[in-house]
């Protein structure tokens, strides 16, 4: 396949085989069977594109063909070491996922995963920001009718609530984004919205620049989410399905860190610079907040939902931090976080559906009953808290020496806190697996063959990436040293 079509194949095949089975066969098993072997001709397809990458700062695979050309709209898409590593972790993560999600599913489960597989990717490689736009609203509309479908609890609630947020954030960014395709049209006298031509704007003052900012800021806060903008989480997490909650938590929330690195920083430099010591703040202020959050829940589902959002803070952090331990460790952590979080909760979906309970207080005598899960959700559960081995414990190091360089008492404190959040994950770990449960034992069933096959490349790239991370690292490092030497340098000396 041609180097030019092969991004284009990969977007778009997902999405073309779900409108194919909406309208050729009702039987679940076809329309799910067919959708696995979808994701895995599109697995086979990106690690086509991860073995030719050569790792270097610029775009590479580029596609650019005039789409709405009165506007300047373009079908523009490439990939370059940040997209590569989450379009790498999405093909891998969502097939295995599948094998976790086999049974009790409907046909329009099927399709909308399908749907949301084209949505994120599309979103991941886009470089004009109108065809992004267009992709990040497409990722939206298949994950609330899964939530407000397959949910349970106050279901509706969750969906309109989410939403609301997210629906409110994308709008302030399209405004954001008109604002500068018309500044893009008044300097140089056509139209453009693709990124590195709106780098190049001169004539924007600092007051724009700032509203500019912060209304794509907004959009990207409520994905990842960051404290205050994560009222939702706890909500929807509890009540959606375990698919939707594996795809918030492990794909979508890392668009969010995504978008800030690919569009944020090379359009707003100075702006970036300006902030970087309150979002570094806030960051660790989330890390520490969500951290005694989860602490204060029973509910397993929430308990992981504000861990992830205590993590996905530090992830923030370490963007901020401006320099390549931070940054590098930020990029790090998204793999880390989506294997071992997205792990954890589709273990939990498992749980939950087999007991019938997601409170620590009414589980307990799983490790008994289960030892292949209780070993698996050990695995994931340490990477989660960044167990020395663990590819969680090399991204969050990462993190820390970034944070500690850019101001050393947040060093300091992010260090501390990180390490007091594992002692939480520990105890639920002793109360809700290992403990003996009192009253009769729960009707809980080991994992399956296809389950265990399904984490097996998880557990091997937790200590693959633990051990020996520089082939992955050594992917996406020139991107990181581009962005610093190109961008964030430039909007220091302004």
């Amino acid at each position: 396949m041609s180097e030019t079509l092969i991004l284009s194949f990969i977007i778009f095949l997902p999405a073309l085989v779900a409108f194919i089975l909406m309208l050729t066969t009702t039987k679940i098993e076809d329309v799910r069977n067919i959708a696995f072997v979808t994701t895995i001709i599109t697995l086979i397809l990106v690690m086509k594109i991860y073995l030719n990458f050569e790792p270097k700062g610029e775009m590479q695979f580029v596609t650019n063909i005039e789409w709405i050309t009165k506007f300047g709209i373009n079908y523009y898409i490439g990939i370059d070491g940040f997209s590569l590593t989450i379009l790498m972790l999405i093909a891998i993560l969502i097939p295995t996922s599948y094998l976790l999600l086999w049974e009790g599913r409907t046909k329009g489960y099927w399709l909308n995963m399908l749907l949301i597989q084209t949505g994120v990717t599309g979103t991941l490689l886009s470089l004009d920001i109108i065809l992004f736009y267009f992709f990040w609203e497409m990722m939206l509309l298949p994950i609330f009718l899964i939530i407000g479908i397959y949910g349970s609890g106050n279901k509706v609630f969750s969906t309109i609530k989410v939403t609301i947020y997210t629906m409110g954030g994308s709008l302030l960014m399209f405004v954001a984004i008109v604002y500068l395709g018309v500044a893009f049209f008044n300097e140089f006298g056509h139209w453009s919205f693709k990124y590195d031509d709106l780098t190049t704007l001169t004539t924007l003052g600092e007051t724009e620049k700032l509203y500019l900012f912060f209304a794509f800021f907004t959009a990207f806060m409520i994905k990842i989410p960051i404290f205050p903008f994560h009222t939702w989480i706890t909500d929807t997490y509890s009540d959606a399905p375990t698919g939707a909650v594996f795809l918030l938590s492990s794909i979508m929330a890392k668009l969010g860190v995504y978008a800030v690195v690919r569009f944020m920083i090379p359009i707003f430099p100075d702006t970036f610079v300006g902030f970087s010591d309150y979002f570094v703040f806030i960051g660790v202020f989330g890390l520490i907040y969500f951290g005694i959050a989860a602490l204060m829940q029973d509910d397993i589902k929430k308990m992981f939902a504000y861990s992830s959002a205590s993590h996905l803070s530090l992830i923030a952090a370490g963007v901020f931090s401006l320099n390549s331990y931070g940054i590098n460790g930020a990029l790090y952590l998204i793999i880390a976080h989506a294997i071992a979080t997205g792990g954890l909760f589709l273990l939990i979906g498992i749980l939950h559906y087999q007991t019938g309970f997601k409170t620590i207080k009414d589980l307990g005598g799983i490790a008994k009953k289960a030892p292949i899960f209780t070993f698996m959700f050990a695995i994931m559960l340490f990477s989660n808290i960044g167990l020395p081995g663990t590819n969680g414990f090399v991204s969050e190091l990462l993190i820390i020496f970034g944070i500690y360089e850019f101001n050393h008492t947040m060093g300091y404190i992010s260090a501390v806190t990180v390490l007091v959040a594992a002692s939480f994950m520990l105890w639920m770990f002793q109360r809700a697996i290992l403990q003996k449960r009192e009253g009769d034992p729960l009707p809980m069933k080991d994992l399956k063959l296809k389950e265990i096959v399904a984490l097996t490349p998880w557990v091997i790239l937790i200590f693959l990436m633990g051990i020996y991370p520089d082939p992955f690292i050594d992917k996406f490092e020139p991107t990181v040293t581009y962005y610093i030497n190109n961008f964030l340098q430039t909007g220091a000396i302004k």
